[in-house]
């Protein structure tokens, strides 16, 4: 028998009949027992072990209490050095559980509890990633807004939201709003005492948020009656909806509304007892198609309509080139303060914000097809440009196809790219732009998503069919899977994504809403016969008064035309600097 193996059998030995508390540097397991710690247990031994080893003899075969210990971080467990170099391991104890640590291991959650302390995170990560406010989706009450009978602090119920006690929330949003939105609030300063739209009834179809609210309550300020619906199921903020009721605004809206609901709510601000209204703020036409098809009277007091979607002024150019047009109408869309500020400058931001907080996808190699490239889509392609994608564009006019030619875009048709685009974005404001033949075609995991206000731009019906299962991932993502288990992602159900599923930014929102106000002001002011029955741009100098109430903000300085130079150009010194055909 080896000299090592006796050495560590009479260890094990004399271990076994040393008594507890004795000898601390032979035993650290029964210190444990004592109730000291690993590290508590080595430091003592350590402290003992020279003491010990001065009393032995090196012509004996070394007992347990002579042994020198080795550091158990560098040779992986306990082990005793004998003084003719040879390493006898210590005798293995068998652990002792603490009572506390067995605690702590129940405590873990079991296999069933992971996956609902899971689903509980990934609901919280929704909840934050809703439209503008963690707020918004927070409340469990699944109850129809319609169901319920709610009154804000005052006794006032003339209103439908989700939950008036949200209020609170969204007067904070709004008021964070009001900081990025100069140009409202000095019109609401300016204005304020001359009350310019005193006496008007203002019936509004818009995305109800925070911005919005700011709008609203300017309008108000210069004397507006006001009565709101939402424009979009999805894009109405409750908390901002809550705090409206509460101050007293009729508001009929709330975020995920059934087609019924949407049409229900739009009726309530119309139709109401000794109340009607006399200008109408669109924002898709809905709501003057609305009063066109249940209440054509109305026209006869109403002054004039302000629009400022593609698809709203579309519209409004139909009515009037059918002669059915019997008020004057504004066309805030292609007014230069909300085709080059809000359709560019906004979406150019809010498309990675809406495409991150639903899908986090990474942009760096991914190919992309942005179907139009107006102002909407030249923002979407920049942005996309300058985080890595590869991006195709598909028109049909021309001259925005050069335009994208020369930005460096490759135009293509969609057939071309379809089965390679991991990402595809309408913004054209037309009809059937994604039909049911390019989505069978596209890759497993495309996303697939709308910038154009409206939802008809992605044929959504055709994917409603038997063979086709649809499946929510979280707000606003769905998962549609086809037979052989290839799926696309389609986001907002191909309503506008930037309102529906995130935020925007709040600055250039507030270039189109003071747009939007000073378009009321002078539609409810003009005298008659201003106007006739037809569609108008804002004209120019409003446009540069609602740029100029902007600059501000970054502590710009105008350069003034001297007479000479006003004279020379053939201009007022005070504007408008350009004439109506100026492409800006």
């Amino acid at each position: 028998m080896s000299v090592q193996v006796v050495a560590a059998k009479m260890a094990e030995v004399e271990l076994k009949d040393v008594p507890s508390g004795k000898d601390l540097s032979a035993g650290p397991s029964l210190s444990a027992g004592k109730g000291l710690g690993k590290s508590e247990a080595t430091s003592t031994s350590t402290a003992a072990s020279p003491t010990a080893e001065s009393t032995g003899n090196p012509g004996k075969m070394p007992q347990a209490s002579a042994l020198k210990r080795t550091d158990p971080q560098q040779n992986g467990g306990e082990a005793f050095v004998n003084r003719d170099g040879t390493v006898a391991e210590a005798p293995r104890m068998k652990k002792i559980q603490f009572a506390d640590q067995k605690q702590e291991f129940n405590k873990r959650p079991s296999k069933i509890g992971r996956r609902s302390l899971s689903r509980s995170i990934s609901q919280s990560s929704t909840d934050s990633y809703s439209s503008a406010a963690s707020y918004t989706d927070s409340s469990d009450d699944e109850t129809s807004p319609r169901d319920k009978q709610q009154k804000n602090s005052k006794g006032n119920g003339d209103f439908c939201i989700k939950n008036i006690k949200q209020a609170e929330f969204g007067r904070r949003e709004i008021e964070i709003a009001e900081q990025e939105m100069p140009a409202l609030m000095a019109l609401r300063k300016r204005a304020q005492g001359e009350k310019p739209l005193a006496g008007a009834k203002v019936v509004g179809c818009t995305h109800i948020t925070a911005q919005t609210a700011v709008l609203m309550e300017t309008l108000s300020a210069l004397g507006a009656q006001c009565r709101w619906a939402a424009c979009n199921i999805y894009s109405t903020q409750n908390e901002v909806a809550a705090a409206l009721a509460e101050g007293g605004f009729s508001v009929f809206a709330w975020k995920g509304e059934s087609e019924d609901d949407f049409w229900w709510c739009i009726d309530r601000c119309v139709n109401v007892e000794g109340w009607q209204p006399n200008m109408i703020l669109d924002d898709g036409g809905d709501l003057t198609h609305w009063i066109y098809k249940k209440y054509p009277n109305m026209f006869k007091k109403i002054k004039g309509i302000v629009e400022e979607s593609v698809t709203g002024v579309h519209r409004l150019y139909q009515l009037s080139k059918a002669g059915k047009l019997c008020v004057p109408a504004m066309n805030v869309n292609d007014s230069v303060t909300k085709q080059k500020f809000d359709n560019l400058y906004c979406c150019r931001e809010s498309i990675l914000d809406g495409l991150k907080r639903t899908t986090d996808v990474m942009f760096g190699g991914k190919q992309v097809v942005v179907c139009g490239y107006g102002e909407v889509g030249k923002g979407c392609c920049a942005a996309l440009k300058a985080m890595g994608s590869i991006v195709y564009v598909t028109e049909i006019d021309p001259i925005c196809a050069l335009q994208a030619c020369m930005d460096g875009f490759r135009l293509v048709k969609l057939n071309e790219v379809i089965r390679q685009v991991d990402i595809v974005i309408t913004c054209t404001g037309n009809k059937n732009v994604v039909v049911r033949e390019n989505l069978d075609r596209m890759k497993n995991g495309c996303i697939v998503c709308n910038m154009g206000h409206s939802n008809t731009e992605i044929d959504v019906a055709s994917l409603r069919t038997p063979e086709l299962t649809w499946e929510r991932v979280r707000s606003q993502v769905d998962h549609v899977i086809w037979p052989d288990g290839k799926r696309i992602v389609l986001l907002a159900e191909g309503r506008l994504l930037n309102l529906s599923c995130s935020t925007v930014p709040t600055f250039v929102l507030s270039i189109t809403a003071t747009t939007q106000a000073l378009a009321l002001i002078e539609l409810y002011n003009a005298p008659e016969g201003r106007y006739k029955q037809d569609v108008y741009l804002l004209p120019k100098k409003m446009d540069e008064y609602v740029a100029s109430l902007h600059l501000p903000t970054f502590d710009a300085h105008l350069t003034e035309l001297s007479d000479e130079q006003a004279k020379y150009l053939g201009l007022n010194k005070n504007g408008p600097f350009k004439p109506n055909y100026y492409r800006y």
